[in-house]
């Protein structure tokens, strides 16, 4: 948000906005310190103890993911792209999610890892846990980041501090919590967080849609705007994707973020397979994403559509999207809108919720980082066969350090004119090619340790190459579509090198592959319990699924 360098955003909140916003942070910390006595082993900081129920986990798998890139990103494109947005719910997400539900979490939950790299090195062995460990460990420090330096940029707004004296302060409420109850903390804090999003971004688009005349006038204001009645419909997103061809287009969302970007984010992030992990059984872990999945249908009508209301009200963002300079940027779209329609008490709301909006995504972030740093590197490569107290101390000390490193990489963030843009490029760096090597390996028995890190390797180097191409011009396409591109050309590469190494390099035995290779694993070991705690229709992870699917489809159809 360079915009409000240059000419600050001030939002006029008064004592009733900063009594809300204070009560709200007393039960932010009131629950990290409730959390705090259920924590006696690093088991129960890291994973929860596996004791949560399945609508705690689903809300709070959702709530991660509404970080600030799922607001500001989301309300962003909204105003510059209009409903070709929506791909990334509808598309790059919710197949993924019922996707991870049905399929992923069997092979994770049934394996009892603590972490995906572990998961890794069960499959693949020391090397690709290693690599994989290092990669999801850099890049959630760099997403982390990215919430840091909005959930900083609110407070600039609000009280006009320096970024780097928002950006400690801002960091130290998230670590505070995190650090005191662990991943209990976190997801007991995002499953407040999650209604406490919901107040406020619903208030906002009723008031929004009011003022320009409901659904009808938001059509016609539109329609009457430069880019015109196209940003109506989400198919086939050209300027989105930046293919002129429509073919082209659509092949890029379906294939680039549909299958490769989507797939690899929701199936291998660990910052959401964690929160499923920490259900109390494997039916529930399954429900965790399926559940999530039904407010992630609607999310975007309360993240998209007052980004669209901004581009068309906003006298500012009007002027930009009419290609005047404006002295803001499409990130600012809600934080106008917000300025312009609520009132004083209303506004506190609002605030409350992007905050706990960017508080929620980065403690995702925080408490992954902790497992996966802790598990997955110390212990298994630095201070090893300590006992498990020793590993339990360490967890708020790596806090530390992670929301250290965050505060660095959030300077990273702030010189990012569109941070959907830098999210994307990081998704094809990690996401992608990790997605690859999970998915072969999973179904083909054949694939080699060898071949688990290798292609890792190859898959990162050639998103990278891309990225690089797109950033020098070689490649025309809109920083996004390069995203795609880049992601496309990780799952292909990745899987070329596999295949090839593979088929150079020994397997494992079959005995060892049981619970982490499908045609291996009993059908038994896979299938989750209907008795008990899971009985009931309602609780069958299956029908849920397709449920939520038939609803995708429908919603895809209505907004064509």
């Amino acid at each position: 948000m360079t915009a409000l360098a240059q000419e600050p955003l001030r939002l006029d909140a008064t004592a009733v906005d900063y009594t809300l916003l204070a009560l709200y942070f007393v039960f932010v910390l009131g629950i990290g310190f409730l959390a705090r006595r259920s924590v006696s082993t690093s088991l129960d900081f890291f994973l929860s103890g596996r004791s949560l129920p399945a609508w705690v986990t689903g809300l709070a798998f959702i709530a991660a993911n509404l970080g600030a890139i799922e607001i500001i990103g989301m309300s962003a494109n909204g105003a510059q792209y209009g409903m070709a947005t929506m791909h990334y719910f509808w598309v790059g997400a919710v197949p993924a999610m019922l996707f991870l539900g049905i399929v992923m979490m069997p092979f994770y939950y049934g394996s009892k890892v603590r972490s995906v790299p572990e998961f890794m090195n069960r499959r693949f062995g020391k090397a690709a846990h290693l690599v994989n460990g290092i990669s999801f460990a850099a890049a959630q420090i760099l997403i982390a980041g990215i919430n840091l330096f909005l959930l900083a940029t609110i407070v600039d707004a609000l009280l006009g501090w320096p970024l780097w004296l928002s950006l400690i302060v801002a960091a130290a409420i998230v670590l505070s919590y995190t650090a005191l109850g662990g991943l209990s903390a976190a997801i007991y804090n995002e499953v407040l967080q999650f209604f406490v999003i919901v107040a406020a971004l619903l208030p906002l688009t009723l008031a929004g849609l009011n003022r320009v005349g409901g659904w009808s006038g938001l059509v016609d204001e539109i329609t009457n705007s430069p880019q015109g009645a196209e940003q109506l419909s989400a198919w086939p997103g050209n300027s989105l994707t930046g293919f002129e061809s429509d073919i082209l287009s659509v092949f890029g969302i379906v294939l680039g973020l549909g299958f490769v970007l989507a797939f690899g984010y929701w199936t291998t992030n660990f910052v959401e397979v964690q929160r499923a992990m920490a259900s109390k059984s494997m039916s529930a872990a399954m429900r965790t994403p399926i559940i999530g999945a039904f407010p992630k249908l609607f999310i975007p009508f309360i993240v998209v559509i007052p980004g669209m209301i901004a581009g068309v009200t906003a006298s500012e963002m009007v002027a930009l999207k009419a290609g005047e300079n404006a002295n803001v940027e499409y990130n600012d779209a809600i934080l106008l809108l917000m300025r312009d329609l609520l009132p004083n008490g209303l506004l506190g709301v609002a605030l409350a919720g992007l905050l706990a909006s960017f508080m929620a995504g980065m403690a995702a972030n925080l408490s992954s980082f902790n497992t996966v740093f802790t598990y997955d590197i110390w212990q298994a490569y630095v201070v090893k066969n300590r006992p498990d107290s020793y590993y339990l101390r360490m967890g708020p000390w790596v806090t530390v350090v992670a929301t250290v490193g965050a505060v660095g990489t959030a300077f990273i963030a702030s010189g990012y004119s569109n941070l959907m843009n830098y999210l994307q490029q990081l998704f094809s760096f990690f996401n992608a090619p990790l997605f690859a090597t999970f998915i072969l390996g999973m179904y083909w028995k054949r694939m080699t340790p060898h071949a688990g890190w290798s292609g890792l390797v190859a898959g990162t180097a050639a998103a990278i190459i891309v990225f690089i191409l797109g950033e020098t011009g070689v490649l025309g396409l809109s920083a996004q579509g390069a995203s795609f591109v880049g992601a496309g050309a990780a799952f292909v590469v990745d899987i070329v090198v596999s295949v090839v190494v593979s088929m150079f390099t020994r397997p494992r035995p079959d005995s060892e592959l049981v619970g982490l290779v499908h045609s291996l694993t009993p059908r038994e070991q896979r299938r989750p319990s209907h008795t008990g705690e899971d009985a009931g229709w309602y609780r069958r992870p299956a029908l849920l699924a397709g449920i939520a699917l038939v609803i995708t489809i429908a919603l895809n159809f209505i907004f064509a």
